[in-house]
């Protein structure tokens, strides 16, 4: 069995978004024209631009008991971002998530890249799964690269603000199911089935409920998930996808996990960062994922 090869994946610049300084547990990041801090508790140093983070519009506060949960100082309205072709719109609400994580760019291009060789290629388009798919970057992507997608989220917000965002898009009339699920329970009945998969993507939280109450913790279910969508790959897959934003993980785990998943297929594993304006790297998650040569 070969062993995971760790890499460091930096996200290139992207017109509508980019990261300008972090430190003390926080990050000064750019939205279009918005500027917003929000927590990271990766970034232990201390900023390298103190004076512009005076210039925010909106920083995010922590509840005591919950950093992920909180409220923000002010609220700029929908922001609206282009993101490989896709149109997101961002907006703020009672988390310190914006609607993006634009980090994961790379490995959208990448798996867009392997769509657009495999339509043009064959008869059929490939059919990708997007399991958590939040508000839909990844789905609208691979969908305009030439994907049948399979967009699952527990969240009927979620859900909502994807297919927002597949109008913005101008991608209506794009081959997408929209499928409100507990992502466990919708990949078990996938596999009796018998459905496979060109392309699958997870970006699975820590802790999250499906639609009815389900309980999903990363570290108790990801395993049982990752042995179940090894089941859906198809013989002539093109990637498989895996990002962890868990802090007590580690990306060799991950790595280990969907390497002895996927075996024999070689496994790369590592991690994500954003570049700030000074040019300092952010860690921000982890990766593992199978790509055919």
């Amino acid at each position: 069995m070969s062993s995971p090869r760790f890499e460091l994946i930096v996200a290139p610049p992207i017109a509508d978004y980019g990261l300008i300084d972090s430190g003390h547990g926080r990050k000064l990041e750019r939205y279009g024209s918005v500027r917003l801090i929000r927590p990271e508790p990766q970034a232990m140093w201390a900023p390298r631009q103190p004076s512009l983070w005076a210039s925010a519009d909106a920083e995010f506060q922590s509840a005591a008991d919950d950093d992920e949960r909180g409220k923000w100082s002010s609220d700029p309205g929908p922001i609206p971002l282009s993101v490989a072709g896709a149109q997101m719109v961002c907006r703020l609400g009672n988390n310190h998530h914006t609607g993006l994580f634009p980090e994961q760019h790379p490995h959208w291009a990448a798996a867009a890249g392997a769509v657009e060789r495999a339509a043009s290629a064959g008869s059929e388009p490939p059919e990708v799964l997007n399991l958590f798919g939040y508000t839909g970057a990844a789905s609208l992507i691979l969908a305009a690269a030439g994907a049948r997608v399979t967009h699952v989220d527990a969240s009927k917000k979620a859900n909502a603000w994807a297919r927002e965002n597949q109008a913005a898009s101008g991608l209506d009339a794009a081959p997408i199911r929209w499928i409100c699920d507990d992502a466990q329970k919708f990949v078990a009945r996938e596999v009796r089935r018998g459905r496979r998969y060109h392309g699958i993507l997870l970006d699975p939280p820590k802790f999250g409920r499906g639609p009815k109450n389900e309980v999903f913790n990363l570290f108790d279910d990801l395993p049982p998930l990752i042995e179940d969508v090894a089941k859906l790959v198809h013989r002539d897959a093109l990637f498989v996808i895996l990002t962890a934003y868990a802090i007590r993980a580690s990306a060799l785990s991950i790595g280990r996990l969907l390497t002895d998943a996927l075996a024999p297929r070689p496994v790369r594993y590592g991690e994500l960062a954003l570049q700030d304006e000074a040019g300092a790297l952010l860690p921000t998650s982890m990766f593992a994922l199978w790509m055919a040569d």
